[in-house]
Formats: C-alpha cells, structure tokens, sequence
C-alpha cells in the first residue's frame, strides 16, 4: 500500500507571507497614532519619499537606464498612490484602524469592476458575487446601529480612496512587462512623496510640531514598504498565487486583532460586515486569478500599498 507524504502546512516562504501580512495589517494603527500628531497629507509625503529614497538605494545600479516612458509610468501609478493613500490617511483621522482595513479590502473586487469600466472587459460572476458581498459587508461595517446609509466624513474618505488603489493595481498591470519595475517603483514612491508635501499648502494644512511619533511612524512604514516588497518577491517564487491571495486575504484581519490589543472594539453586526467584506474579497480575488483553462496568468506588483491581491516577480539586480 503506498502512502504519500502529507504537505507541510506552511512552507518558509508562506510564514513569510504571513509574517509580512501581519506587519502590514500593524500599519493601519500606526497611521491613526501618527495621524494624531501630524497632519494627514504632511504624513503621506514623509512615509512615501522616504520609501522613495530607500527604494531608490536598493535600485541605484539600475536607476541611470531609466526611460521617459517609465517616469510617465511611475508618474501616473504615483498620482494613484498618493490620492489613494492620502484619502485613507485623512480617513483614519476620525475612524478606528480596523475599520479603516476591512473598508480599504473593497478596492479588491473593485479591480475588476474598473476593469470592466476602463477596457471593456466583463467580469465574471465571481467578481460580481464578490462586489455584491463587500457592498452588503460596507453597510453593515459603516454604520451597525441603523443599518443605513450614513457615513462618517472619515469613513466617505476611505470608501473614496479605493478607487485609486484599485486604479493603482490596474495601472501596474498595464505597464508590467513594458518597463522596469525597479526604476518604475523609485519614480511612483518619489511622486507619492512629493505630492503629499504639494498638497499641505493647498489643503491649509499646517506643519507638524517636531515629533517622534510622526518621524518614527514615517520612517518605519517606508521601511516596511520595502522589505515587504522584497520578501514578498523572494518568497512568491515558490508560492502558488491562489494560496498567497488566501494569505493576504487576512490583512484587514490582522489589522482588527492589532486594533482589539490597542483598544478597538467592533459591535457584532460591525463585525459581520467585515466578514462579508472579507469573503467578497477573497471570491473576487481567487476567481480573478484563474483562467478558463486553469492557467494563472503572471501578477503585477502592488507598488507601495498592502499585500492584497499582489502576486509578482521583481529583481533588484535586474
């Protein structure tokens, strides 16, 4: 009788992912601490440039081949970055950092839908099953004492800034396999940065008192930015994407366990509409991966956002 050898559960590179998931999730409370001592946009200009500036160390042999087309290319997913991630940091002004997670989750089934919207590719059912779940999930999330429509201003910022997350994504995958990603994630994160900066004046926002918690807050997430990029490229080499999207369908989960130890406290059908924004997330996602035949078409990188639906191959040495 012959027996096979059951599969270790995780592999080193999915506790990896895991791991990185995790310190993503971490993220949404350490921008609502920051957020508390520095002003929303002066913060999204320090977190991305110094990304910038530590992606570009990493990138420097391959930085002096750079093309006009890719300083368009990161140009434009830069624009994405910034008024996504400015848009949800404003939002965690006034919102609880797992809220801000499980509402952030819906630019996943929004890909396909701008998808539909931008190349007049239809999605299938699965993504409109998983559009369907999030929306359901959003009510029930946002406001759990009426079961309504009323949105919190910090709430509308965050359902806001899906869009250009799931814009970001789509442009990724536009230009991938048509420039560097290296020099093109330098050129998206040094945008991000600088525009954030642009934007304090014009918003009438004022300059930060010196303070630690917004420099080190700053300094750590343009940290993680990197290091999650490059174990997320190490380690998905030898990850299949279907388990790595399962994977990274716990962000916004790990990001309520972190809020529940720092005090966040979701009421039960709260709690439900994150669950269904999480299934709708995950339905959209693992059918978007898969092709009629089966095949699993190659991924783009998420450039300077969560771990989400990211699925890529990048080489610094490239």
């Amino acid at each position: 009788m012959l027996h096979t050898a059951p599969r270790n559960q995780f592999s080193r590179q999915e506790l990896a992912l895991v791991l990185i998931t995790a310190v993503w999730g971490a993220t949404f409370l350490i921008v609502h601490v920051a957020v508390q001592y520095s002003g929303p946009w002066f913060f999204v200009g320090m977190r991305f440039l110094t990304a910038g500036l530590i992606s570009a160390v990493i990138f420097a042999r391959v930085l002096c081949g750079i093309t006009l087309k890719e300083i368009a290319a990161g140009s434009a997913i830069g624009v994405m970055i910034f008024l996504g991630y400015g848009l949800q940091t404003v939002g965690l002004q006034t919102i609880d950092s797992s809220t801000s997670a499980f509402i952030t989750a819906l630019y996943v089934p929004l890909v396909p839908v701008l998808q539909w919207m931008v190349f007049r590719k239809p999605p299938g059912l699965s993504a409109w099953i998983g559009v369907g779940l999030a929306f359901v999930g959003l009510v029930l999330l946002a406001d759990p004492a009426s079961v309504g429509f009323t949105f919190s201003s910090g709430e509308i910022a965050t359902v806001a800034s899906t869009l250009p997350i799931a814009a970001e994504i789509i442009l990724i995958g536009w230009f991938a396999g048509k420039v560097h990603l290296g020099r093109v994630t330098v050129v998206q994160l040094l945008v991000a940065g600088s525009l954030g900066f642009v934007a304090v004046p014009m918003v009438g926002e004022e300059l930060p008192a010196f303070s630690w918690v917004w420099v080190g807050a700053a300094v750590a997430l343009g940290t993680f930015s990197c290091v999650i990029q490059l174990t997320m490229n190490w380690a998905q080499r030898s990850v299949s994407p279907t388990r790595a999207t399962i994977i990274y369908a716990g962000e916004p989960v790990w990001a309520a366990i972190i809020g529940r130890i720092a005090g966040d406290r979701l009421p039960p059908v709260a709690v439900a509409g994150a669950i269904f924004i999480v299934v709708g997330a995950l339905v959209s996602e693992l059918k978007l991966r898969t092709g009629k035949d089966g095949a699993v078409p190659p991924e783009p990188p998420l450039g300077a956002g969560g771990p989400a639906s990211v699925v890529h191959q990048l080489d610094p040495t490239d």
